[in-house]
């Protein structure tokens, strides 16, 4: 009798964003910076977070 197939998550967790590598950053006060991109992305990637845990309060986020 064959196992049954893995169930896949209808609902998966948000992934965090990758910080950037120092060597990204010019360090010449661009206007939007690869760490300003960063921020935001971590300020979203947060309220995305938020948001799944109240959606899924018995299932761990990784």
């Amino acid at each position: 009798m064959p196992l049954p197939a893995p169930t896949v998550a209808k609902d998966p967790p948000p992934v965090e964003p990758e910080r950037p590598l120092p060597m990204e950053c010019c360090d010449s006060g661009c206007d939007r910076c690869v760490h300003d991109v960063y921020a935001d992305e971590v300020q979203r990637y947060r309220e995305l977070l938020d948001a799944w845990q109240q959606r899924n309060p018995d299932r761990p986020s990784g």
